[in-house]
């Protein structure tokens, strides 16, 4: 028995006989590592050929997170001449494992679903779960994720955080709009966006201490300048506005404008990192709806090639989560959950599919294809064909 630095080995079971595997099912792949990724530590189960011909034995492993071991555990499964790697997806956990593994020259690092490796209850271990995953990916009864590549993964987690701050900016706008509910402002009742140019320097107004209605509607730009909106915005912008709610105000605003300088530097090292998919993001740009945001959201999550990883379109739209799952017991169709694994790109999608709705010439629900004029037309219907009598005679 051998010990490695940052592993501690324990070979479990004996040899499993060849042929008792084989009448089942066939073993693909000689030499194969299941890895159980947790926080602190890595167990990896390493299947290869037994002492005896026609068996197989099962080497149980530990290993440490640190990069430098997670690196030390690479090379000593290519020691050994492991050729295929899986493991399970285990969020923020399972990426240091997956890019040491990549420095080396495996055949196939694969992350699946666990959902599809899944124990029964009352027989699970940390030594039987990585066990178990290299019994059942030697004879090729799991299928890998797609992972992006590293710069993919950079332009993918910018995009992600792009959302995540969109959606804070978002909040903090309804937080502010409660503010002035709450002192009986109804700005929002009259204006469309209360962090427009006019509501801005209004609500600023306010903060400084103006209080007349009539001041404070004589600040609108544009079309809210029209005799019938300066009158009901002089009425929305008298309340009973306080130095409290103008402190809630203030703190408000500058965390919008700080989201709104955080969004434009985002903007511009998500489209810095995307630049080398040009010809891709132009291809995705041409698709009614899609923009370069939408555009660049998909390359993260998606990638510039999605023939190489899904073989129909039908299974990208599985894996994004846009089409419902099958439950079918007792030839009764159940409810049918979709997942969250498309929590950032299926977003992206709908706000797309809108988008291709309210332009011009776009799809329009209810009509026939792509619409020949603008959003505002619709189709004309088909008229149904009779079909002819038939002159059989009886």
């Amino acid at each position: 028995m051998w010990v490695l630095a940052g592993g501690a080995p324990c070979p479990i079971g004996g040899g499993v006989p060849l042929q008792e595997v084989a009448r089942r099912m066939k073993v693909l792949y000689e030499r194969v590592a299941g890895i159980d990724v947790h926080k602190e530590m890595v167990k990896v189960a390493i299947r290869s050929p037994g002492e005896k011909p026609w068996t197989r034995k099962t080497e149980v492993l530990e290993f440490r997170t640190f990069y430098g071991v997670l690196q030390a555990m690479a090379q000593e499964l290519r020691r050994r001449e492991v050729t295929h790697v899986v493991m399970e997806a285990s969020g923020v956990y399972t990426e240091p494992v997956y890019y040491a593994l990549c420095e080396q020259d495996f055949t196939q690092v694969a992350v699946i679903n666990p959902a599809h490796a899944k124990a029964l209850k009352g027989h699970k271990t940390d030594a039987r779960d990585c066990a178990r995953l290299a019994e059942l990916f030697e004879c090729g009864l799991l299928r890998g994720s797609y992972i992006p590549s590293a710069e993919l993964k950079e332009v993918r987690d910018l995009a992600r955080y792009r959302i995540k701050t969109i959606q804070a900016r978002t909040s903090e706008i309804q937080r502010l709009g409660k503010a002035l509910e709450s002192a009986g402002i109804k700005l929002g009742s009259v204006a469309s966006d209360i962090t427009g140019v006019s509501a801005t320097a209004m609500i600023e107004s306010l903060i400084d201490g103006e209080r007349r209605g009539g001041v404070l509607a004589d600040l609108a730009r544009g079309r809210m300048r029209t005799a019938g909106k300066l009158a009901d915005l002089s009425m929305a912008l008298t309340g009973r506005f306080t130095e409290h709610h103008a402190l809630l105000c203030r703190l408000h605003q500058d965390r919008i404008a700080a989201f709104d300088a955080a969004l434009a530097d985002l903007d511009q090292r998500v489209a810095g990192k995307a630049a080398r998919w040009r010809r891709e993001t132009d291809l995705l740009t041409s698709v009614p709806g899609f923009g370069d945001v939408v555009a660049q959201a998909w390359l993260g999550e998606i990638g510039p090639a999605p023939h190489l990883h899904f073989a129909t379109c039908e299974k990208l739209a599985s894996w994004v989560t846009l089409c419902p799952g099958n439950n079918i017991s007792a030839r009764k169709r159940k409810h049918g959950r979709t997942g969250d694994a498309g929590t950032y790109i299926k977003p992206m999608l709908i706000q797309a599919a809108w988008a291709a709705i309210r332009s011009a010439g776009g799809y329009r629900p209810g009509t026939t294809g792509w619409c020949a004029g603008s959003a505002g037309t619709r189709a004309p219907p088909r008229r149904r064909r009779r079909s002819p009598r038939s002159r059989t005679p009886c």
